[in-house]
Order: structure tokens, then C-alpha cells, then sequence
């Protein structure tokens, strides 16, 4: 993320004006400066976070107390559904029974607080004010994108729905498919999880649904988009015909290899949109999130197999055509927007400083568990 004020006579006054020594002068800029930079802020948030492509925005008024109404989701014969959500920011989430009713839901403030020498104010230093206000919103949004996709992983590694070809005598059906073969993720691998997908989406009636496309967008570590660049050169046969040795040397049609090599890569597989995540992979924090919350539990495979945080990775599907994630999100009454930017009024005179207070007030809640499914690889 990469924030740059531009280079005006008005913006370099305006930063000059807020390392006044006259402190009235000062607060009037700063003020200014902070009413100026909250919808800048807000709109870098909204435009870098990963998971705005799976959460909807649900605005509500400020000191307001949101709810969503379920029945809005379900069948009123299904009786009860599963919501997880936080409590507080960095919290665990937990998976709330709620009747068919309106459910309040709980929100938490992130903030963040940046400042600087009065002196690189008044020298007009541009470079040095952006990089303030650029790590005020790289914080804010740090703590956005964990509490987010701690609400999917949770979500994903406890949902089991029945319905379909079940896979435990439950009758109930996990959301995650163990790959076809160990440590490879193959064309078959995102063939039977869109055919997971579909199953899972059943009507309340067991039927056909309306609109849902089953799986939009795929979450996946570089290690994983490795593996689909290979696409273009490793077999992708499954099927032992005329025997195992002779069937692994099938490859995808050259058309489809050759799309993949120009391309680096493939954008989409299936018509599902592919997404890179750092923080997914071998290792990384979304994957100890995800194997955190899995715990001891035993995924369809040939055998059926627990999540191995040392070896394992899972690979994230999401239909974001439902509006199953949602981000209630309070709407400030300064400027109506969701982020508010302050002066932040902590340094007296003689630390010779200035500083800027922000924050935003949300909250992160999956209502249909649905609408995500995952591979483990």
C-alpha cells in the first residue's frame, strides 16, 4: 500500500500551517488536515483489503446497535441456523446458535495513532507526513484482514451441512475435500469442490436453488499458483486407462497449456477468479489460523485425514454471490463516512510533536457457512 500527497501550493501551506508555533493556527490545520485524510484513508482501506471481495458492507448509524434479520437467509421450518462471529477485535469466533429472529450483532473499534516532529510540518515535507498517514491506514487495515479471514477459517473448518452424498454417518457434509493426490493440486481437485459447492447449496426444500453459483473466488498461497503455472507442462490425467504409468502422461489440450504459459499462470479456472494470498501457505498465519480451528477433525479423502499444520496448506473457496459474510460497519456522523481521522490532542506544547488519532467501528459475521468451501493440498 502506497499513499502519496500531492505536491500543491495549497497542501504544502496547509502542512506548514499545522507546525505553527502559534497553537491555535496549528489545531486549525491539523483539523483540517485530518478532515481532509479520513476518506483518503478509507477508500486505501477499502481498496487493499483481500477479504472486501468476499464480505458485504451493512452500514449502520454511530452508537447504533446492529442486528440482521435471519429469516432473511432461511426457511422459517429450519428452526435455528449457525452464525460465527467475534465478540471483540483479536477475539476467538464462535459459532452462536440463533432462533429465526433479528440478531444483534457485536462490533469493536479498530484504531490506530501516528505522529511527527513539528519541524518536518513546517519544512512542508510532504514525504514525511504521507509515510504517517500511510502507516496509520496499513495498521488499521492489519487489523481488519485478521479479524476478517479469523471469521472464514473458523467458519470453514467447523461447517458441515446435510444435504447431498453425505460423508459421516451424521448425515451432515464437511466443507473441505482432502486433494486427489497428496501435495498436488489438480484440475480434478477444483472439478470435485465446485460439485461440493453445488451439493452444500440445496434449497430448503432439497431442490435446485435460485441464483446461488456455487463457488465465484478461489484464495490461494504462491506455492499453489505455482502449482497452476505447472499446468502447462505436468500430466493432469487422473483416471489409470490404459494403466497408472501411461496416465499420468496426459496433459491438459495445448490449448489450454499454452493460455497458461503465455499468461504465467491462469487467472480463473472453471469461470472462478483466482486470488494469491501471501498469508496463505505451508507456515503462514492464515494457515495456523485455519489449522487452530480445525483441530482434530477428519476431512473426506480416500481414507479420511485430520489438517496437518507442518505440511498441509488449504486452499480457500468463496461464493461471493451470496451475501453470506457480512461487514457491519458504523457510519460516522462527522463526515459519513466510516472512518474518522483526529487531531490527536495528547502533546502539549513543549514536546514540540504532532500526531493524528483515526479509527473505525465494524464487526465481521458469517450467517450461511454455505457459501465457502476449502481444499486441503
Amino acid at each position: 500500500m502506497k499513499l502519496k500527497l500531492k505536491n500543491t501550493p495549497e497542501q504544502v501551506e496547509l502542512i506548514k500551517a499545522m507546525g505553527a508555533k502559534d497553537q491555535v493556527e496549528a489545531a486549525k490545520a491539523q483539523s483540517a488536515f485530518a478532515e481532509f485524510i479520513g476518506p483518503v484513508i478509507q477508500e486505501v482501506i477499502k481498496q487493499a483489503a483481500t477479504a472486501g471481495a468476499i464480505y458485504t458492507d451493512s452500514e449502520f448509524d454511530e452508537d447504533d446497535s446492529p442486528s440482521y434479520p435471519l429469516d432473511l437467509y432461511y426457511d422459517q421450518n429450519a428452526g435455528h441456523v449457525t452464525v460465527w462471529s467475534q465478540g471483540i477485535a483479536g477475539g476467538l469466533p464462535t459459532s452462536h446458535v440463533e432462533g429465526l429472529k433479528e440478531m444483534k450483532i457485536a462490533t469493536y473499534r479498530l484504531d490506530s495513532a501516528v505522529s511527527l516532529h513539528k519541524r518536518y510540518a513546517r519544512r512542508g515535507r510532504l514525504d514525511v507526513v504521507s509515510k504517517a498517514v500511510e502507516r496509520m491506514a496499513q495498521e488499521v487495515l492489519v487489523k481488519q484482514e485478521r479479524n476478517a479471514w479469523a471469521v472464514i477459517m473458523k467458519a470453514l473448518a467447523e461447517a458441515s451441512t446435510k444435504g447431498g452424498k453425505a460423508s459421516s454417518a451424521s448425515g451432515a457434509k464437511n466443507h473441505v475435500i482432502q486433494s486427489t493426490t497428496g501435495d498436488v493440486l489438480q484440475l480434478d481437485d477444483f472439478n470435485r469442490l465446485m460439485t461440493l459447492a453445488r451439493r452444500l447449496n440445496a434449497s430448503f426444500a432439497e431442490g435446485t436453488p435460485v441464483g446461488s453459483r456455487g463457488v465465484t473466488d478461489l484464495f490461494m498461497s504462491p506455492e499453489m499458483i505455482e502449482q497452476i503455472r505447472g499446468f502447462a507442462y505436468q500430466p493432469m490425467n487422473t483416471r489409470a486407462v490404459p494403466d497408472t504409468t501411461e496416465s499420468t502422461a496426459v496433459p491438459l489440450p495445448d490449448s489450454v497449456r499454452e493460455g497458461a504459459f503465455r499468461s504465467a499462470g491462469m487467472q480463473e479456472i472453471y469461470g472462478v477468479s483466482i486470488h494469491e494470498l501471501l498469508e496463505l501457505g505451508v507456515g503462514e498465519k492464515y494457515n495456523k489460523l485455519f489449522a487452530e480451528f480445525a483441530q482434530s477433525t477428519s476431512y473426506p479423502s480416500s481414507g479420511g485425514s485430520a489438517f496437518t499444520q507442518a505440511s498441509d496448506e488449504i486452499v480457500v473457496g468463496v461464493d461471493a454471490s451470496r451475501d453470506a459474510f457480512i461487514r457491519p460497519v458504523a457510519r460516522q456522523a462527522e463526515n459519513g463516512g466510516s472512518f474518522v481521522a483526529l487531531p490527536d490532542d495528547q502533546f502539549v506544547a513543549r514536546s514540540e510533536k504532532l500526531g493524528f488519532y483515526g479509527y473505525l467501528e465494524e464487526g465481521r459475521v458469517c450467517i450461511d457457512a454455505r457459501a465457502t468451501v476449502g481444499i486441503i493440498v
